[in-house]
């Protein structure tokens, strides 16, 4: 075979390969919009039939691609972190702690709005899930990551208390006290925002 021909033959394999790859990259991608699509209509167990048939895939092709649902869980929580990362608005550390606080917990507000179909299917499983356990974790190292950058000054000022500020901080701005004030107590995201602006806000002044 001549170096033509052998270039030839390895360009087409390339191509045969790259053509692979971008079908299973496509369907992987639509079973996790599938995913989310039935997580944000209020099916909180979606199964891997229902999934499938949203893809537009076969139940095989499914599992080919995660091997189970704990895999489909740590893709799903990967285009979720990503989506908000899109939307994030870093608070600028310099503002008057007042507009520093109000301007986090509108963003916190947005997020946790956002997130409510997926957090409320994670709440639900992950008794049985090491995975959705995995993601809650990444989840809440976000956030304590952005108080304490954001709040560093006031933070600083604490001493010894600075960690179990920061405790206060994070659980006041996560999924289940956001829970607690929409779905238990039935406010509106008006409501629930100014109740946390509230307490985050009470928590530095102390």
């Amino acid at each position: 075979m001549t170096p033509a021909a052998e270039g030839r033959t390895f360009a087409n394999a390339s191509a045969r390969v790259d053509g692979r790859t971008a079908r299973a990259e496509r369907t992987r991608s639509a079973i996790v919009d599938a995913h989310l699509a039935l997580l944000a209509e209020g099916d909180l167990r979606p199964t891997g039939e229902r999934i499938a048939e949203r893809a537009g895939v076969s139940l095989r092709a499914l599992w080919i691609n995660f091997k189970d649902m704990e895999t489909l869980f740590a893709a799903t929580n990967e285009r979720l972190m990503a989506q908000q990362d899109a939307r994030f608005r870093p608070v600028p550390p310099d503002l008057p702690l007042d507009r520093r606080v109000d301007e986090f917990c509108r963003q916190r507000a947005r997020m946790l709005e956002f997130i409510a179909p997926a957090a409320r299917a994670a709440h639900a499983r992950e008794p049985f899930s090491a995975q959705l356990r995995r993601n809650r974790v990444r989840h809440i190292d976000r956030v304590r990551a952005e108080i304490e950058e954001l709040f560093a000054t006031e933070l600083d000022r604490v001493g010894g208390q600075r960690e179990q500020l920061v405790h206060a901080l994070t659980v006041v701005t996560m999924w289940p006290a956001w829970a607690m004030l929409r779905d238990a107590l039935g406010l509106s995201v008006a409501e629930a925002r100014a109740v946390m602006i509230r307490s985050v806000a009470a928590l530095l002044a102390s």
